[in-house]
């Protein structure tokens, strides 16, 4: 499966290594602690993003490409430095490796953030690397490769020059990379493959010296996607494509009752369809082996199951009975407490409710694996690689060093495929059939109902006004700790421990409020939930911005004038967005008849997102007209797949804010498909608006921020058409909506 596997057998130097003619430059040089990730057994201290052969560069990313994009600007930052056209590179995923950890994923990126010293971010990134967060997620890919693949293609530059500057006998100062070549000043040309060899045993600078921005030919400019024609053609490789010889095709029956017992299953129907090569119980339910994929559905409808009792509540109202116990218990977290907290007589009191979501990628859970009985590969679509490989070893009594993961590309995620449960399906299907290579495809259903959902949330908010602004805030947050749900799901603990992503999108926003209390509170029983798209902040700043406009019309002010007198002074970025989308939609708090507008802003994943929404009365129907979106991205390294990630973030909000609910009858998943799980379609999803700010601070998400302001904005637009305030999602429940 490509050039990388080659590769991964050959020994390395330090910084650079000799491949048959072709070389492999050593990134991030300032670290040298990491084993280099293409020959961690050969004593290699350096990880590697280039790969320089006969043929061309290559360059290697170690973050999963699942539709926003991210493999096109990592390369940028490479290629950038390199002086080669991005045109003229292929791309590869990354092997897990300790050196692609993702060493800013524990890096604080608040609002109120204080930069971390030196001697922190090393010990925090050394940190990332035993715990091998090799991890595509928290929108941080950007944020986190941002000086070290651009120090990865210096390197790879300087030492090319410095090849070069040996073979022809002439000084640094008369040679330039152009092209994909090193270039002197009487017009001699040597190509990067030419210096390969030579460039290889050359020692890395310490501190390959960055571009001027100002001197960009990508960075900052929109770069046409490297995935895109491999898309459009259908020649993609996904996880499901993959064809060996000899291949059988698998697909999973579980427990409706999620993680629920299987008491009993009879399969003899099944077993005996033409084409069925076997039943393999997996734990919680069975794997069926067939010829393909379509006749594996076929039999795993026609076996018979008895399932044990779900470990939550049976129905929707059961569960959520369950989160509201959950405010009678102490806090799980205490996530702001400024001042001294009051109750007057006067206060705002609001409670609000938000569903379960599943995730609802277009591509279901899909993966391929070969067990030879001493080693095993794995091609499958994950946000974790490490994680997989350690999963993978451990079903298949292995080392680590004898599997092979190929993390493929994906048709979208959302937080899904950074769980494993698929994974690990495929492994233990694949160990029951050595030396016989397996596909194996979740159905639509399967997929909608064994989801790693949103949690259900409940929070009551009440204050009181002082000066015309927000005072004596008290903010009680109740939902599942998805934090808990995830160190159960890889450790297989069950640790409960202070989550504030219960309370984010509330707690940690740039507001001025000089008295505030925000707790977060868990029940003690809930159905699986885990990372979806923005996390927390997804229902809650749909909480938080909806209150701040009802704060507002408590105080008379207007919703934008209203929330800049609490943020500006606190957030200056913030305060900038709220005024950039004010300007791009020309807000004036006033719309005219059958129309209504909605304004809402949430800090997240260290980018401010503001967002206008427009709505009009359609005969009686919601139909949303327009959405404007600013956004603080400190630096803007790509601005076309910037304003692409902000809107599909945004339609994403707004599909889960109009339609997104899944329910429970008799401990199952009711919603098993997309007809009743619906989302925006062409036909009704609005012109969109954005500005992409670069106000110089850290550089900040771009893949999930998009996501929370959307419901808010929505549901405040719906009241200043129709003057009926909506708390609770899925707003379909109150309106219907054009289709």
């Amino acid at each position: 499966m490509g050039k990388l596997r080659t590769f991964t057998r050959r020994a390395f130097l330090v910084g650079a290594v000799a491949v048959t003619g072709g070389v492999a430059v050593g990134a991030y040089v300032v670290t040298r602690d990491p084993k280099n990730p293409l020959s961690p057994d050969e004593g290699a201290t350096l990880n590697s993003y280039v790969i320089i052969d006969q043929n061309g560069v290559t360059i290697i990313v170690p973050r999963a490409e699942m539709g926003q994009g991210v493999q096109t600007t990592l390369a940028a930052l490479v290629a950038e430095e390199l002086e080669v056209p991005l045109d003229q590179v292929r791309v590869e995923h990354g092997p897990p490796a300790p050196a692609y950890a993702t060493t800013k994923m524990m890096t604080p990126r608040e609002y109120h953030a204080e930069e971390q010293s030196g001697v922190v971010s090393t010990v925090m990134a050394g940190m990332s690397r035993v715990m091998g967060l090799q991890v595509t997620g928290g929108s941080t890919s950007t944020f986190d490769a941002y000086d070290k693949m651009r120090l990865s293609g210096a390197a790879a530059r300087e030492m090319l020059i410095d090849a070069a500057a040996a073979r022809l006998g002439v000084g640094r100062d008369q040679l330039r990379a152009s092209a994909g070549n090193i270039v002197a000043t009487d017009g001699t040309t040597l190509s990067y493959a030419e210096l390969a060899a030579d460039a290889a045993q050359i020692a890395p600078p310490e501190n390959p010296s960055l571009k001027d921005p100002a001197d960009w030919t990508l960075l900052g400019k929109s770069q046409t996607r490297l995935d895109q024609p491999a898309k459009a053609t259908g020649t993609a490789p996904y996880a499901a494509d993959l064809r060996l010889d000899g291949m059988m095709f698998a697909t999973v029956r579980m427990s409706p009752r999620i993680e629920g017992e299987m008491l009993s299953f009879d399969a003899s129907e099944a077993e005996a369809m033409a084409g069925v090569e076997k039943i393999i119980d997996i734990g919680g339910g069975v794997a069926v082996v067939a010829r393909n994929t379509w006749l594996a559905m076929q039999a795993a409808d026609a076996i018979t199951f008895d399932w044990g009792e779900a470990a939550y509540g049976a129905t929707t109202d059961e569960i959520f009975a369950d989160i509201e116990a959950a405010f009678d218990s102490d806090p799980n977290i205490t996530a702001l407490e400024e001042g001294a907290v009051t109750a007057g007589d006067d206060d705002l009191e609001a409670e609000y409710r938000a569903p379960f979501l599943a995730h609802a990628a277009m591509e279901p859970m899909t993966a391929s694996a070969h067990f030879t009985g001493d080693k095993i590969e794995i091609w499958a679509g994950v946000q974790g690689p490490i994680g997989v490989r350690k999963l993978v070893a451990d079903i298949a009594g292995l080392n680590t060093d004898d599997v092979t993961v190929h993390t493929t590309i994906m048709g979208g995620s959302f937080g899904r495929r950074g769980f494993n449960d698929f994974v690990e399906h495929t492994a233990k299907i694949a160990v029951a059939m050595p030396n016989v290579p397996v596909s194996v495809t979740w159905s639509r259903e399967e997929d909608m109902r064994h989801d790693y959902y949103r949690p259900g949330a409940v929070a009551r908010l009440r204050a009181g006004l002082s000066d015309g602004k927000i005072d004596n805030l008290r903010g009680q947050f109740a939902s599942a700790s998805v934090m808990r749900a995830t160190l159960k799901a890889f450790t297989g603990r069950d640790l409960s421990t202070a989550d504030p992503l219960i309370t984010e999108g509330c707690a940690d926003q740039p507001y001025g409020i000089q008295n505030a209390l925000v707790t977060g509170h868990v029940p003690e029983r809930t159905p699986r939930i885990g990372f979806w798209r923005s996390v927390g902040n997804s229902m809650n700043a749909f909480f938080w911005e909806s209150f701040v406009d009802e704060m507002a019309e408590k105080a008379g002010q207007d919703p934008l004038a209203f929330r800049l007198a609490h943020i500006e002074g606190e957030h200056d970025p913030t305060a900038q967005v709220l005024k950039t989308v004010a300007e791009m939609a020309g807000w004036s708090g006033q719309t005219p008849e059958g129309k209504g507008r909605g304004i809402a802003v949430t800090y997240s994943f260290g980018t401010p997102v503001a967002e206008i929404i427009e709505v009009s009365d359609r005969d009686g129907s919601i139909a949303i007209d327009k959405v404007w979106i600013a956004a603080d991205l400190g630096t803007v390294v790509d601005p076309g797949n910037v304003e692409a990630q902000l809107i599909g973030g945004a339609i994403y909000g707004l599909s889960a804010a109009i339609h997104g609910e899944i329910t429970f009858e008799d401990g199952g998943v009711v919603e098993g498909n997309f007809f009743d799980y619906d989302a925006l379609r062409m036909s009704n999803t609005p012109e969109f608006a954005v500005t992409a700010l670069s106000l110089g601070g850290p550089i900040g998400g771009v893949g999930e921020p998009g996501t929370p302001p959307a419901a808010p904005a929505l549901a405040n637009a719906i009241y200043d058409l129709t003057g009926q305030r909506l708390r609770e999602l899925p707003l379909r429940k109150a309106f219907d909506f054009i289709a």
